[in-house]
């Protein structure tokens, strides 16, 4: 059985990388600006990166891809969010609590989570106000703007900063779950844990229950969920929230997702067998090589060779 892959990078388009890069250094200690492959790159002390491709126009971001936003670990959750509600360039997104108009910086200052399962109904808040049960307070996950009003998402506390997750939509949560698992040999989220489901019943349909915090006002649709991680990265997703199937992610914004392979000759080989869809044949990457392969909701998978 070949090894799991290790998460590698985020490939975004940009009109001005080198600010994009500036901005984020600024906002995490940790990271760093550099190149890979020629490319301009914000490095993150776990040893992965976003890559940047320079673009002369503003790149799409509709229609929705299953790349929704990306974020980090950070030591207090807390004090980050007051330190970004302070500084001019980063613009906050404030959550809906689910309680009228009431909106909260940071997910903690309301209800967010029955048990493991995060996110709570109108039900919920509903008979946590009744029964007079206080938010939890403490650590908890925030949402901020960056340049190209990009989103991202900052949670703790946590031993170290790093960049440590991308969230994703999929048409099929359970299944695209099984999907990397089987094709990548993926570990499921530590939360997550193997699904009682198999490629034949995997495909559950949405629930109809909007929860909260949410950044839309109506709350959001979290189950079924997903999700697996790659070294120390976790790819999370939840359902597709519209009603429009999933776009390709190649040629938005947030063009694609990257994973390193020891021998990339022996992954083409597999999945070709596999019936995976291959987008690209085997290219030249900088000093190595690559193929782009389609996620289950087409979103952009860049196979690296790294040896």
């Amino acid at each position: 059985m070949l090894l799991a892959p290790r998460f590698h990078h985020l490939h975004l388009r940009s009109i001005d990388p080198d600010s994009a890069i500036e901005f984020y250094v600024r906002q995490f200690s940790t990271c760093e600006s550099g190149y890979w492959a020629g490319l301009p790159a914000l490095l993150s002390p776990n040893n992965v990166m976003i890559l940047f491709d320079r673009m002369d126009a503003p790149p799409l971001k509709t229609p929705q891809s299953a790349i929704w936003h990306f974020g980090w670990h950070v030591t207090d959750s807390r004090a980050k969010t007051l330190e970004f509600e302070a500084r001019e360039e980063v613009i906050s997104r404030p959550l809906f609590s689910g309680v009228a108009n009431e909106m909260v910086s940071i997910s903690s200052d309301t209800w967010f989570r029955d048990g493991n399962k995060l996110g709570v109904s109108e039900r919920e808040i509903d008979e946590h106000r009744e029964q007079k049960t206080p938010v939890p307070g403490g650590p908890g996950f925030a949402y901020f703007e960056g340049p190209e009003e990009v989103l991202f998402e900052i949670a703790g506390d946590y031993p170290s900063e790093r960049f440590n997750h991308v969230h994703m939509w999929q048409e099929n949560p359970l299944c695209a779950q099984l999907w990397y698992q089987k094709h990548f040999n993926a570990m499921p989220r530590a939360s997550f844990g193997n699904l009682d489901v198999t490629a034949e019943d995997c495909s559950v349909p949405r629930t109809d229950e909007h929860t909260f915090p949410a950044l839309n006002h109506g709350g959001m649709f979290r189950a079924p969920r997903g999700g697996v991680t790659f070294g120390n990265v976790d790819l999370i997703w939840y359902p597709n929230q519209g009603d429009d199937s999933l776009a390709s992610s190649l040629g938005q914004f947030q063009d694609h997702l990257a994973l390193s392979v020891a021998d990339l000759d022996a992954w083409v080989l597999k999945l070709q067998v596999e019936g995976v869809t291959f987008l690209s044949d085997v290219y030249a990457l900088g000093d190595t090589r690559a193929v782009m392969i389609e996620g289950p909701s087409k979103e952009g998978l860049e196979l690296v060779e790294e040896t």
